[in-house]
């Protein structure tokens, strides 16, 4: 599967070489196969240096979002994120009933999904922290949610690591772009 792209060069010279078969003698046969041969070794190189710019691209792009992440957020930024995702529940992640949960994983989503294509990488830094808060609150009062809250939330959480991944997706396929 890794080699498809060797197919074509691989059909042109058994074609070539049954077209010259007949009607050739066995040096110009010999030189067919060598041109064929070349083709596949120049088309094998160009590949393997296609991977390692691409290889190159995605290491580069996965140290600076850890060289990122590394850097503290800042708690006014943190709190303005805060207010953007969550909106009615904003401040009251820590003191959130069960009742409240479903509702404010919701908002969280909803939010999410109308502002995500405007974020940079931080933004969602800080959107990922508020995320944490409210999984913190989940986990402390676990035992007093419902069942179906929780299956609601579950699937929430999931559509946030979802729209997680898709901007982690944007961000790889845009530098292995630059690579090529």
């Amino acid at each position: 599967m890794m080699y498809s792209f060797l197919r074509p060069a691989a059909s042109a010279l058994a074609l070539a070489l049954l077209l010259t078969g007949c009607d050739s003698t066995p040096r110009e046969r010999q030189e067919v196969a060598r041109e064929g041969v070349r083709e596949l070794d120049t088309l094998a190189r160009t590949a393997a240096n296609k991977v390692k710019r691409v290889g190159k691209a995605t290491a580069a792009y996965d140290a600076k979002n850890r060289a990122r992440r590394a850097q503290p957020l800042d708690p006014r930024q943190e709190i303005a994120m805060e207010n953007k995702l969550m909106g009615p529940y904003s401040g009251q992640l820590d003191n959130l009933p069960p009742a409240d949960l479903p509702n404010a994983y919701a908002q969280l989503i909803r939010s999410a999904r109308e502002q995500r294509a405007t974020w940079t990488d931080r933004d969602w830094d800080y959107a990922r922290a508020v995320y944490r808060r409210l999984n913190d609150q989940v986990k402390q009062i676990r035992m007093d949610l419902p069942a179906r809250d929780e299956v609601r939330i579950r699937a929430r959480q999931a559509e946030f690591v979802a729209l997680q991944a898709g901007n982690t997706a944007k961000g790889i396929n845009e530098a292995t772009k630059q690579a090529k």
